[in-house]
This record gives structure tokens, sequence and C-alpha cells, in this order.
């Protein structure tokens, strides 16, 4: 039986104790409860979890990015630094900072001073550009969403007449750019701080990007080889990074 309930279990993670009392039950055994199904699985480590969310890649551009990867694995310092890093991130002017906790005296959880305030939809949000090399932190630029920053005529042309080689990127590859890291860093400096307009909040933006020290670029910078590593590990499904 309790090979079954575990075999039940990692046939489907997301099997419920009711699911698995059901799939493992026969006339000629006992029923376990649920409330022992749960304490098995416990006791081989399978712990109730909340997955961690991620975009669904499709096979093509999963193994679009095996093979990507593949091709840079063995460049070196010297071929990452060759390159600018950008993107485009939306801050919530009033966001959450994850979890937060309080201790309340029971009795008392819509007492004002115990209370999380929030805004719908974020109070609204600021859509910034930003770059950086492995010399220097490039300006953040205050742009608007749903606009063709990188595949527009303008830009493409304006690459053709500067002649600027575009590193060839996979569709759906957030774990190869660095830059994602870099907003996570950017948010993690502004964590608790409030805004009380669009243009206030670009301002603490802008001044916290300017403040983070190229130390935290070369990091980034040194992870590429492993980034690439790390996604062939995984066959292009989601890691760490």
């Amino acid at each position: 039986m309790d090979r079954n309930i575990l075999r039940t279990c990692r046939e489907d993670p997301r099997r419920t104790s009711t699911d698995i009392q059901v799939s493992v039950t026969s006339p000629n055994e006992p029923v376990p409860s649920r409330r022992t199904i749960r304490r098995r699985l416990q006791v081989a480590g399978l712990h109730g979890r909340r997955p961690v969310k991620k975009p669904l890649v499709s096979l093509k551009n999963r193994e679009a990015c095996v093979g990507w990867t593949k091709q840079h694995l063995s460049w070196g310092p010297r071929e990452w630094a060759n390159h600018i890093w950008s993107d485009e991130s939306k801050f919530n002017m009033f966001g959450t900072d994850g979890i937060q906790w309080i201790r309340r005296p029971i009795g008392s959880r819509f007492a004002p001073q115990y209370q999380c305030p929030t805004v719908k939809h974020g109070g609204g949000s600021v859509m910034v550009w930003g770059c950086f090399s492995d010399t220097s932190m490039g300006s953040l630029k205050r742009i608007h969403d749903n606009v063709p920053k990188h595949t527009s005529g303008h830009v493409a042309n304006w690459f053709r007449r500067r002649r600027v080689d575009l590193l060839e990127w996979p569709s759906q590859s957030p774990d190869f750019n660095p830059i994602e890291h870099m907003w996570e860093e950017l948010e993690r400096r502004l964590k608790g701080v409030r805004a009380s307009n669009a243009n206030q909040k670009f301002a603490q933006l802008e001044a916290s990007w300017k403040s983070i020290p190229m130390t935290v670029v070369r990091t980034l910078l040194d992870s590429m080889p492993r980034r690439c590593q790390a996604v062939i590990d995984a066959k292009a499904y989601p890691t760490k990074y």
C-alpha cells in the first residue's frame, strides 16, 4: 500500500490525498485515510508545496534555446563583455512587497494597525527601458507599454546605419538575459519605498538605477556560462535563473 501511494503521487504530483485514496483503493485491501496518505508521503519526503510559476515554453522554442546555449557555451568573459544588455520592465507605484507577517492579538484582525493596505491594479505603473555593459550602467528611460521597441523599422535602421551587430536571441528565453536579475536588484533597492505619482516613481527608479555598483554587473556577466549549462541540463525548461 505504501508503494502504491508513493507511485501514484510520483506519477502525478498534482494529485490530492483524495485522488490518491481513490486510486490505491481496491476491494481486497482496507481503505487508507487521507490523513494516513499525507503522513506516508511526508515520511517519504514528499511535502505539499506551492509550485513555482514559470512561463510555458513550447517544444520548438525549447529546442531553439538549447541550440543557442550550445553555440555560446564556449564563450569566455571577453565575448560576453563585448555586448550591451537591454530590456524593458514595469514597476507598480504601489505594489506588494511579497508575503508580510504581523503579530496581533486574537480578535484584532481588522484593526487598521494590523492591515496591509492595497490599491487596485497596483495604483498604476511606470514602464522603463534600461541597458548595461561590462563598463557602465546605461541610462534608464521612461517608455510606454505595447510599442515595438526592439523590432520597429526605425530601430532596425538605426542599428544598421551605425553598424551595430545584434546578438541573435531565441524566443521565450528570460533565463539567458542577465538584465532580468538587474530588474530584481532594482526592485529590492526600492522595497518599501512608496511614490505618490508616476513622475516620483520614475525619479526613484532612476536614482536607484544609477546607484547600482559595477560589481553587480560583473557578477551577472560571470554567470553567463553557468546559465547556458543550466539551460542545457534542464533541456530549456525553467532554471533557477
